[in-house]
């Protein structure tokens, strides 16, 4: 059997059996073309540009006419020439192992191995809305590790993650269990107390794969029995823990609401703040000449007070919530006012994952620009994690992480809430664009067969290419029948007999006759 390729668009076969498009890029160069592309660096907005990628590297990035003269022969040609390109996005505060709308005792139950596919679940969504990368501050029992490894090996579908591994709090304090009695003698694994115990657990998390450290100074809202405005460790326990990481080369984030911690985690050298809802003046000018990032997480102000009930949510939660939601969009706006340095991140699970594009609006809303606030999901959050190197732009030697939308983000940045088009590594991994799967040139390869007929999607191998071919059509004629739109093709490339094509109602036009395919 030759060589086969595996080509679809916005409702391909991944897309209909529960899979994301396939991350590991095939080896083939390919050319991206921008009717628009953002430097999010300068805010200059570039028009007919052109990306050539390899190796899942941004190799060149310039007018299109001077990357087409210099790409291969044979490249994959992707034309984004009506929508507007910038860099695939980062949340810097995300908790993908967790979910919130889970009763706290009922959580109790939720095994870690649990935790690690609910994980797996979330990383695809948060993929899916333009988030290539994220940094995970929390998770039990290492699942983010897991995950983080998992996706790495292409394994499951999801972005690029820096992991804390489990976060650390002091005994009683927010990072630890409150809801048993002393019965039953349980305190969470990251849980560590004096000078001598903070060094050992975040010696602890650095050995199981934590590659950024959190801790938490101060209760929090979502934790019962603390409170938001009490600091969680002494001076000295909290220096010696920011200490030990940097001895380490690890950065340290701090989730901190009240002043005390504030001021007391900045001092001590933290990298950045997580929420710091009470921060005031003093706060503020401590963390710029510090050099401290803050990381608001805005939106859940709005979202998590108007939707959190009991059972799920413990009243405790949810008052306390409300109670601080007004004032946390005041200071929070006065950093933003007085020139923080700001990573954007979501805490994502307090909301739904995947609704992670809300944080733009309510970051504009508390007075930051458009840009700002995209800087702040792309160069800002790069430096944060330390992986400018790596992300955050769209320039040679990145990796070939981008997004596209139909509308100038500078002038709507809400049009980040709902992402069409999704690229990680140089591998489509979203492709929802009106009429793509119609298109010629506007196909986008989601898996690779190999050269014995099996199929391989995410690392996968071992299905059968042409005995799927039924199950494919029965399939994709349900989810049409369900008035889903689909289209997909299987193309064995030099063997046009063996094409087969089923198209969906997303396709209004007739079937290629070149590809001989198979109206469903």
């Amino acid at each position: 059997m030759g060589a086969a390729r595996v080509v679809g668009c916005s409702w391909g076969l991944a897309c209909l059996l529960g899979w994301a498009t396939a991350e590991a890029g095939t080896g083939r160069p390919v050319l991206v073309k921008a009717g628009q592309l953002l430097d999010v660096r300068t805010g200059v907005m570039h028009t007919k540009q052109a990306l050539l990628i390899e190796n899942e590297r941004i190799k060149e990035v310039g007018p299109e006419a001077q990357v087409l003269a210099h790409a291969p022969s044979g490249v994959q040609l992707i034309d984004l020439g009506g929508y507007t390109v910038l860099p695939g996005l980062i949340d810097a505060h995300t908790h993908l192992t967790y979910r919130v709308d889970v009763a706290s005792y009922e959580w109790l139950g939720v095994s870690v191995p649990r935790e690690a596919l609910l994980g797996a679940r979330h990383a695809r969504a948060t993929l899916q809305a333009g988030f290539t990368t994220v940094r995970n501050l929390g998770a039990r029992g290492y699942a983010d590790v897991a995950l983080r490894d998992a996706i790495q090996a292409g394994g499951v579908p999801g972005p690029r993650m820096q992991v804390s591994g489990p976060a650390i709090g002091s005994t009683g304090g927010h990072m630890d269990s409150n809801l048993l009695p002393y019965a039953f003698r349980y305190s969470e694994e990251g849980i560590a107390d004096g000078r001598d115990g903070v060094i050992r657990k975040v010696r602890e998390v650095v050995k199981y794969g934590s590659e950024v450290v959190k801790v938490a100074v101060t209760g929090g809202f979502l934790s019962v029995g603390t409170s938001p405005n009490v600091g969680q460790y002494s001076d000295d326990e909290l220096s010696a823990l920011v200490a030990e990481a940097k001895r380490l080369g690890k950065p340290v984030a701090a989730h901190a609401h009240g002043t005390v911690g504030i001021k007391q985690a900045v001092r001590a050298g933290v990298d950045s703040i997580e929420h710091g809802t009470e921060l005031d003046d003093e706060c503020i000018q401590l963390m710029k000449a510090r050099g401290t990032y803050l990381v608001p997480t805005v939106f859940l102000w709005s979202h998590f007070p108007e939707n959190a009930r009991p059972p799920e949510v413990p009243q405790e939660k949810a008052e306390k919530a409300r109670e601080m939601a007004p004032a946390a969009k005041r200071n929070l706006a006065k950093a933003v006012k007085a020139g923080v340095k700001i990573a954007l991140g979501t805490d994502s699970s307090v909301y739904p994952h995947g609704m992670n594009g809300h944080e733009f609006g309510a970051l504009v809303d508390l007075g930051m620009s458009p840009l700002g606030s995209i800087q702040a999901a792309t160069v800002n959050a790069a430096a944060l994690l330390r992986w400018s190197d790596r992300v955050g732009e769209l320039k040679p030697g990145l990796y070939a992480d981008l997004v596209a939308v139909p509308v100038n983000p500078l002038t709507n940045v809400r049009v980040l809430e709902n992402i069409p088009f999704v690229m990680k590594g140089g591998a489509v991994v979203k492709d929802e664009r009106p009429g793509a799967t119609c298109l010629p040139g506007a196909t986008s390869s989601f898996a690779a067969p190999q050269e014995d007929g099996t199929l391989r999607l995410h690392g996968l191998t071992g299905v059968s290419l042409l005995p799927a071919v039924g199950r494919i059509g029965a399939l994709v004629r349900g989810a049409v029948d369900a008035g889903i739109a689909a289209g997909i093709w299987l193309h064995h490339a030099g063997n046009v007999d063996g094409a087969v094509g089923v198209y969906g109602r997303s396709c209004t036009g007739q079937p290629d006759r070149g590809k001989a395919c198979w109206q469903g």
